[in-house]
């Protein structure tokens, strides 16, 4: 795990396997669009340039501008210019998510096409984007293009599961689990084989523990003939309602419109829809930070290639124990006493201007008339930081919650989830339910099969 205020890198080579119900394409067509897609994770303000690497090596490997084999010299060229491009900004780029899995990747195809890393190079060329209008407007998407009709035609509905962050960051799992973490820097609440989700979070007042929600990184993974790799990426200030290209929907494939984003509230409320994979997102701005929302079915939450490098998949796992905290017992602690006195011995440091409590628990109360963890929620984030708009992050997380959980009996959550400390050591998961229950039975009967 990384240290709190590292950002974070991951190295491993896991994300250059295959994608899923998508993973049988050439490698002319499947690897430079992962090259790409993974990578996409560029700081705003990062003097590393490794999306132009990315860029350029797209551009050299796709549309008419693709070499006609996998094989050929041109792509191995390609190859050879992204790696000469990685290593210009190799200096400026160290500890960039972005830069490490380009160079990972890049050492991967080489091998995998049998490329001399000595030899020509290819110049870049300018990709160019499909006249506005052409797949903005189709509505006709194939049946592989809506999750429902194409994974489920001979079966009960699927299950659908929650996971969202908001505030000082709380975390709801799939799994209804409900955290509060520290995680003070880059961490991957998604990582399944059709798309990636990072945040970043900041301190919320200089030398202060209490962290919230700056920027947040959404990779929506080509996906055969619904959907182009698309990014969108939100910060402070600038909830965008388009991808980073300027579109709106999946791109010019005949299902483009599988994938689309609709601004609800100018500047503060985008919702993605990607009926491909049966998952609505909904991303926030509220007063200077950011929440996020998915709604997602279990088949695609569990679409993970490699178990073992899913540590840190917050939605799916939750948050490591040493970055989670006890906001339920500060909530008791503080309870009649004042926030002030118990400063000290709060598991994160009061702000120069909080609230009192009892004004604290006013105000939430005004939004969130059931104490529920929501509403506890609400209290901590206004004892630590003093921001009264962190009383709408709550409000509006379980308004999210109301509109995307499956389940309306468990819109509410009453005691928070901490992880016993081998298994959130080990990173493991928690058993589902149902299977659950079946090793329960399994082991009850083992008398009688022996």
């Amino acid at each position: 795990l990384q240290p709190p205020g590292e950002r974070l890198v991951v190295t491993g080579r896991a994300g250059w396997m295959g994608m899923g119900r998508g993973a049988g394409r050439s490698a002319l067509g499947f690897w430079p669009t992962l090259a790409f897609l993974l990578c996409s994770f560029p700081a705003a303000t990062s003097p590393c340039k490794i999306l132009k690497c990315n860029s350029e090596f797209w551009s050299a490997t796709s549309g008419s501008h693709a070499p006609a084999s996998d094989d050929t010299p041109e792509f191995c060229a390609a190859l050879r210019s992204y790696a000469l491009c990685t290593r210009r900004t190799a200096r400026t780029c160290r500890g960039d998510l972005a830069y490490h899995s380009a160079v990972h990747g890049i050492e991967d195809l080489m091998s995998q096409h049998n490329c001399s890393k000595d030899g020509p190079t290819s110049q870049p060329r300018l990709h160019t984007l499909p006249p506005a209008g052409d797949s903005q407007e189709r509505s006709d998407s194939p049946e592989i293009c809506h999750y429902e009709k194409s994974f489920h035609k001979h079966s009960a509905t699927p299950n659908y599961t929650h996971c969202g962050l908001f505030g000082d960051p709380h975390l709801r799992t799939f799994t209804d689990r409900f955290q509060t973490c520290k995680v003070q820097g880059a961490w991957p609440l998604i990582d399944n084989n059709y798309l990636n989700v990072q945040v970043t979070n900041t301190p919320v007042l200089p030398g202060s523990a209490a962290t919230a929600t700056s920027k947040l990184t959404i990779i929506f993974k080509n996906f055969q003939e619904c959907v182009d790799q698309k990014v969108y990426q939100a910060e402070m200030d600038e909830l965008p309602a388009a991808f980073v290209d300027g579109s709106k929907n999946g791109g010019d494939k005949h299902g483009a419109n599988s994938l689309k984003i609709t601004e609800k509230v100018s500047g503060q409320h985008v919702e993605i829809q990607a009926k491909y994979i049966g998952t609505t997102i909904v991303v926030r701005q509220v007063g200077r930070y950011l929440t996020f929302a998915v709604r997602m079915p279990e088949e695609v939450v569990n679409a993970v290639e490699d178990w073992d490098s899913q540590g840190l998949y917050l939605c799916l796992r939750g948050c490591p124990l040493n970055q989670q905290i006890d906001f339920q017992a500060f909530h008791t602690n503080t309870e009649g006493t004042g926030a002030r006195r118990l400063a000290a011995a709060s598991p994160a440091p009061t702000a120069p201007e909080t609230f009192p409590y009892e004004t604290a628990v006013a105000k939430c109360k005004e939004k969130l008339p059931v104490e529920d963890l929501y509403y506890q929620a609400c209290v901590f984030d206004l004892l630590t930081t003093g921001d009264v708009n962190f009383t709408l992050a709550a409000y509006y997380a379980l308004e999210d919650v109301k509109m995307l959980h499956s389940n309306k009996d468990k819109l509410h959550l009453y005691e928070r989830t901490r992880d016993l400390p081998g298994r959130a050591a080990a990173g493991l998961p928690l058993a589902p339910q149902p299977l659950l229950g079946a090793l329960i039975l399994l082991l009850a009967l083992l008398p009688v099969f022996c």
